[in-house]
Formats: C-alpha cells, structure tokens, sequence
C-alpha cells in the first residue's frame, strides 16, 4: 500500500466526524435538503480525501441510481456516497456529485478547540532561584 497524501483544505470546511480529516469545502455545498437512511445529508459539487466503492444499482427516494458509497482515505469510515448514473431526467443535475451524510461529518466551525493540559510537574519560581 502506498503512501497517503491528505489535502487540506483553506477556509470553512466540513471534515470526517471520526479522524478530523478535511472532506469539502462550505462553497461547494449545493443542497442540505437530503435525506438518507441515517437522517439529514447535504449534497457537494466536490470532495476531496475520499475513495469510491464499486458503483451500485440503489433504490432511493428520487428513484433508481447507480451510486458508489465513500469512504474517507484516513480512516476508512463511510462518510456517504457519489451520484455516478441517474436514470431519471429530473435527477440529472445530481450526476457527478457527491452526498455526505450529516452524522458522519463535522462542521470546521463545530470542532471546538481542543487544549493543551501540560501533565508535567513544574517548579515555582521560588524553586527557580
């Protein structure tokens, strides 16, 4: 297996829930009116630091599509899956495009500061002199 090279990304962004790793960016969100089995999802002209799985015939609420889940390239996790094949005119505007599934990603702006503990004993500055 090769080396894994992990695009960051500047400005708001959206990344994996589970490892932190940057997934897309808030200008390339479209849509946050979908829904999936696991609740809310918002569709995304891109995403980055992901891989496909093997396109699949899936029976949505708009319909057949052919769709391929994705997977975050850090930690392996689902994170949700590209639109590869619409069947139906309607739906067309979706090909190509990519849907995160809200519960497995995290807003940049939610990501609370983690802080620094300093675990080791020091000394005072009466110990210094």
């Amino acid at each position: 297996m090769g080396r894994i090279f992990v695009v960051e990304l500047e400005g708001r962004s959206y990344r994996c829930k589970f490892c932190k790793t940057h997934l897309a960016l808030a200008d390339d969100l479209i849509s946050r009116a979908f829904h999936c089995r696991r609740g809310k999802a918002y569709l995304f002209n891109n995403v980055v630091n992901i891989t496909a799985g093997v396109p699949e015939e899936r029976m949505m609420l708009s319909g057949l599509h052919t769709v391929a889940d994705i997977f975050c390239c850090c930690c392996g996790q689902i994170v949700g899956w590209k639109y590869e094949t619409l069947h139906e005119k309607s739906q067309k505007y979706k090909e190509g495009k990519f849907v995160l599934e809200r519960g497995r990603i995290v807003d940049e702006i939610d990501i609370s500061p983690e802080f620094y503990i300093d675990t080791h004993a020091s000394m005072s500055d009466a110990e210094d002199a």
